[in-house]
């Protein structure tokens, strides 16, 4: 069984790309975050900065990241990149 990320592991991702691609780190903080839902269903998030633009699509565990032109950058296998939390018994 897979286990999904949860948001604040996805946002701490998409943070240390986006700075990778050099948006300065003081305007992280700045990050315009949005849910996807698709009648009805949640099917992800998108994140966008400085003419930056990554989307995360839950259901297949990546994240894809766009430049203003909208060329893909790169993508970042969640499944890989992110280890999940313990949760209680």
């Amino acid at each position: 069984m897979r286990v999904l990320p949860q948001a604040h592991e996805v946002r701490r991702v998409v943070k240390r790309v986006f700075e990778q691609l050099g948006i300065d780190d003081h305007q992280l903080s700045d990050v315009n975050e949005t849910i996807l839902i698709d009648d009805g269903s949640y099917r992800g998030r998108s994140y966008q900065i400085d003419g930056f633009f990554a989307m995360w699509l839950v259901d297949a565990g990546l994240v894809q990241f766009y430049d203003a032109d909208g060329n893909m950058l790169r993508t970042v296998n969640l499944f890989t990149e992110t280890e999940p939390e313990r949760m209680a018994a």
